[in-house]
């Protein structure tokens, strides 16, 4: 029999701790709750723990502090960020700080569940064996970096930008949409009616750690009524 993937929330609100824990429960998952910042972090990075569902506002640290101190020692758990705080600085700073997904209150519980099979399913293919090209860098999935193949410049990336890069990278210099990155990178079903700027505000963050400037992109193009475009090998 497989065993049931650990499933953390990270929750000090009772009705929403309790409503998650139970739903968790239903679908066959192995649940642990915490109740402030402090506890959740020592439990995500100690415990056998598959996935986190993670509050911001949370007494003793907060979401960010946790989800940033997470990815330092486990860079590959999956973490989605559940809040009231909605504003786009809040949601950028969340995915810079490593955070895979980003969903405001109030939520459908049957899409926080869609995301979080997408997510283990991500987690359980693995993308470390991804070696790949994005102009000048040489990105590697096992050690979740890009390294500049000229000045020797390393610089971390996410399992999620890895991703993204290598499904940019096999359509042959093809481009993409939002909504073929949703569906094929982040397993979304009917992506043509989900909105989110969670594409947009990945393929940002992956310009301002490749390119040399990320308002004149050279690496991670824009293909006006089409999508994104990966330049895989440094072209003059």
């Amino acid at each position: 029999m497989t065993k049931s993937k650990h499933i953390l929330i990270v929750e000090d609100e009772p009705a929403i701790r309790d409503g998650l824990q139970n739903l968790f429960a239903f679908h066959g998952y192995q649940v642990s709750v915490c109740l402030d910042g402090n506890s959740g972090l020592k439990s995500a990075t100690q415990d056998p723990v598959d996935l986190v569902i993670l509050d911001v506002m949370l007494p003793g640290k907060d979401g960010f502090q946790v989800c940033q101190e997470i990815r330092e020692k486990k860079p590959r758990l999956p973490i989605i960020m559940l809040t009231a705080r909605t504003s786009e600085d809040d949601i950028v700073n969340g995915l810079k700080l490593g955070a895979d997904d980003y969903i405001p209150k109030p939520f459908s519980l049957r899409i926080l569940l869609t995301r979080v099979e997408n997510l283990l399913k991500r987690d359980s293919r693995g993308s470390e064996e991804k070696n790949l090209l994005a102009g000048p860098w040489k990105i590697s999935g096992k050690n979740l970096t890009a390294t500049h193949q000229f000045n020797g410049k390393s610089i971390e990336l996410t399992p999620r930008e890895v991703e993204i890069l290598d499904f940019l990278a096999s359509l042959n210099h093809d481009s993409k949409t939002r909504e073929e990155l949703l569906s094929q990178v982040w397993g979304y079903r009917d992506a043509a009616d989900l909105e989110t700027r969670t594409v947009d505000i990945h393929i940002a963050k992956l310009r301002k750690k490749l390119e040399i400037d990320a308002k004149a992109p050279e690496i991670i193009l824009t293909i006006r009524g089409r999508g994104y475009r990966l330049v895989k090998a440094h072209e003059e």
